[in-house]
């Protein structure tokens, strides 16, 4: 796959005109050209064109994602990239079918930060069922596919906004292989989402680490390369091991973890058949929690909220804090509540549009 642009951008007096030309192969005959336009630029950004081989793009603030999203050309994929947090996503307006308009093979050639577009995931907005009023599914960076994301739904709900053109606040209901997600997009353009309710039942997260809080995992031993470590083990609809530090030991000092070592062999521990995410957690205070977190399937993001609303749980089990924290990832931070009255945990946080690009399949 060969990607070939040349382009040449006009954003402010401050960057002046940039060009640069661009040619890497990928190991493939086949061909993936592809544009962009962005905005919402720190410098400010009156006009903004990026051309490449086969497609040009304008400024953002001359179109919507409505107006770019509905051209249809055979074998181009029209996307809108997202962030929450720095945690990143391709966006693909598939709501004509129930069908993925890619392949998770050429989801994983997209996602790659060298030869493709970059991101952590790519998501679908895909019809709803069972009533709700849409489907979401996400391929990872590696190609698997997880139950949910929560910096993802974020995303999702600023990306159906602006392609449905809703102002103001509105809320509407998601289907996600981890249940019904209802997000409600805020005045301000902050979105809270209901997460639902944390499962904790071991066999349920799943883990093979017994209960020994009732069927629950919390503050259990769990022998990583021969360190023993304390976690708690929380669903929310995908796994998660939360560990606040080795058994004995001092409080994590998160900024002094080697991550990229130590996440994959939780991430592959035989205590979790389906694989876990894991966040390390440093206490600050009752109500401020600081994390880094290993993603199955993406290794370290910057972000994630489903994370982030798992290690509160732990967090209020394990008698650290209480139930409504501020919890700092290194993307920035998520405001999560882990309600007492209906059992459900409330995320708020941001997504913002990157920019909007084309690639031919």
């Amino acid at each position: 796959m060969e990607i070939a642009a040349a382009s040449t951008v006009t954003v402010a007096p401050q960057l002046r005109r940039l060009s640069h030309a661009l040619s890497r192969t990928l190991g493939s005959a086949s061909s993936l050209p592809f544009s962009l336009s962005r905005r919402n630029l720190s410098v400010g950004s009156p006009s903004l064109r990026v051309s490449t081989a086969s497609i040009s793009a304008v400024a953002a603030e001359k179109m919507s994602p409505a107006s770019f999203l509905d051209r249809r050309e055979s074998g181009v994929l029209h996307f809108v990239k997202y962030h929450g947090l720095g945690n990143d996503f391709i966006l693909v307006d598939n709501r004509d079918s129930s069908e993925p308009k890619i392949t998770q093979e050429q989801a994983v050639k997209l996602c790659d930060r060298n030869f493709g577009v970059g991101a952590d995931g790519v998501i679908f907005a895909m019809p709803g069922i069972n009533g709700t009023d849409y489907t979401m599914r996400i391929f990872n960076s590696d190609g698997s596919e997880p139950e949910m994301c929560g910096n993802g739904v974020r995303c999702f709900a600023r990306f159906i906004a602006e392609i449905e053109n809703l102002q103001g606040k509105h809320s509407f209901t998601i289907h996600t292989g981890a249940g019904l997600i209802i997000p409600e997009i805020q005045d301000d353009g902050q979105v809270m989402v209901d997460m639902g309710e944390p499962i904790l039942r071991a066999e349920d997260v799943p883990t093979r680490l017994p209960g020994n809080k009732g069927d629950s995992v919390v503050a259990a031993e769990l022998v990583v390369d021969g360190v023993s470590w304390n976690v708690t083990c929380v669903s929310m609809g995908n796994p998660h091991c939360i560990t606040f530090g080795t058994k004995g030991g001092q409080n994590l000092r998160v900024d002094d973890l080697k991550l990229s070592e130590i996440g994959p062999k939780f991430e592959h521990h035989e205590m979790f058949p389906a694989r876990t995410n894991t966040e390390f957690v440093e206490v600050l205070s009752r109500s401020h929690l600081k994390m880094r977190v290993w993603e199955r399937g993406a290794g370290a993001t910057l972000a994630c909220g489903t994370g982030a609303c798992a290690l509160v749980v732990a967090a209020v089990l394990e008698g650290r804090t209480d139930r409504k924290c501020t919890v700092d990832l290194p993307g920035g931070p998520l405001e999560i509540e882990w309600k007492e009255e209906d059992n459900h945990i409330y995320m708020t946080g941001p997504a913002d549009l990157v920019f909007y690009g084309s690639a031919l399949l």
